[in-house]
């Protein structure tokens, strides 16, 4: 068997930084600093899976030796017992070593963090209303399985039911990392309820998942900021305020609009608005380089367009198709049910799949 050296050598790279990090987090110092704690904690966290696993390889690789040596001993019996136990060390290595190299892969550093879920209905009117509506609900029920928590930040409700637009903060562990690959345009493809000759319609909604943004991601002058307030209002001008509560943010440099106004007051409305406008304005910055490096390396998973049509849901083949990977599933009603899983792992194979490829190509 073909032992790593240069994976090891990586691996063995990395555990040296493992342990000045580690010592590092301990330093009064550096805990007086909450801005470098946090991001030394952070990669920490990042580098503690891949030390483990390269001390499993090393005891592994070592147990290979001693395998080794038995086998050309004049031991018979531990030349037996090193036959017997090399094809199973073998098979953890190679396991082991696989592993490793996804581990490896280039990770995005906004994986680990919160995101800003928007949906929007598209083209087909009310019924794209009530589709934007299923749509989150599917992800509504999916984030409740994984355990993490959604707080809806604004809603525009549809005048036939579902939703025009609304806006949801997600937290829990990685949740970027697992949404992110689920912006772009959905469509439907059904007989919608209003339709009384039972004709299948297409209709779209646009799902957009942002990181949730730091003050420290984006230097935003608050100077730039026009803020308007307004009277808050359900579907159809019902549940109106007598107050001014909803809040409306314009970002003159660049022409966002940001509007809240689910919040209880003024002042909630507008910290929610502010968030969410960091948040539009770091993926636009995320969303240019994805562009500049779409030129270096084509990439079918994550294009960056959130115009791009990504998927349909067929109802009356029961079909859910994930067209920039060519996926299907017959499981429509479980899928909007809240069964995203095998989607979202079938996507994030594909990713690795093309980022292998792509070390394979600059390392030859």
């Amino acid at each position: 068997m073909k032992r790593e050296k240069e994976l090891m050598t990586k691996l063995a790279f990395i555990a040296d930084r493992y342990r000045e990090v580690e010592k590092s987090v301990g330093d009064p110092e550096v805990v007086s600093d909450p801005m470098r704690y946090r991001d030394l904690m952070r990669e920490y966290k990042k580098l503690e899976p891949l030390v483990e696993t390269y001390a499993q390889l090393l005891a592994w690789e070592t147990d290979w030796g001693q395998c080794q040596d038995w086998l050309i001993g004049d031991d018979a019996e531990f030349s037996a017992l090193a036959k017997e136990e090399m094809p199973i060390i073998q098979e953890k290595l190679e396991k082991g070593y696989a592993e490793s190299r996804l581990m490896l892969l280039p990770r995005d550093e906004a994986d680990d963090r919160p995101v800003m879920m928007e949906l929007r209905a598209g083209t087909g009117g009310d019924e794209a209303a009530l589709f934007a509506g299923d749509l989150f609900r599917m992800y509504q029920r999916f984030v409740e399985s994984k355990g993490w928590k959604v707080k809806i930040v604004n809603v525009n409700e549809g005048s036939a039911g579902g939703f025009k637009e609304i806006i949801a903060r997600i937290e829990g562990e990685g949740v970027y990392g697992v949404l992110k690959f689920e912006s772009g345009v959905h469509r439907v493809q059904r007989v919608p309820e209003t339709e009384s000759q039972g004709r299948v319609h297409t209709s779209a909604a646009t799902v957009a998942i942002m990181p949730v943004a730091e003050e420290v991601d984006i230097a935003l002058d608050l100077s730039d900021v026009r803020r308007d307030t307004y009277r808050a209002s359900g579907a159809g001008g019902q549940h109106v305020n007598k107050t001014e509560s909803a809040v409306r943010l314009t970002h003159l440099p660049t022409g966002v609009v940001v509007e809240c106004q689910d919040g209880r007051s003024q002042h909630q409305n507008y910290d929610h608005a502010l968030e969410v406008l960091r948040s539009r304005l770091f993926e636009r910055e995320r969303e240019k380089r994805q562009a500049e490096q779409a030129q270096t390396r084509k990439t079918l998973v994550s294009s960056g367009d959130r115009s791009a049509k990504i998927r349909t849901y067929n109802f009356p083949q029961g079909r859910v198709t994930d067209h920039r990977i060519h996926f299907t599933s017959h499981a429509l009603p479980a899928i909007l049910g809240g069964d995203l899983q095998g989607v979202i792992d079938a996507l994030h194979q594909a990713e690795q799949a093309e980022l292998l490829a792509a070390q394979t190509t600059e390392s030859s």
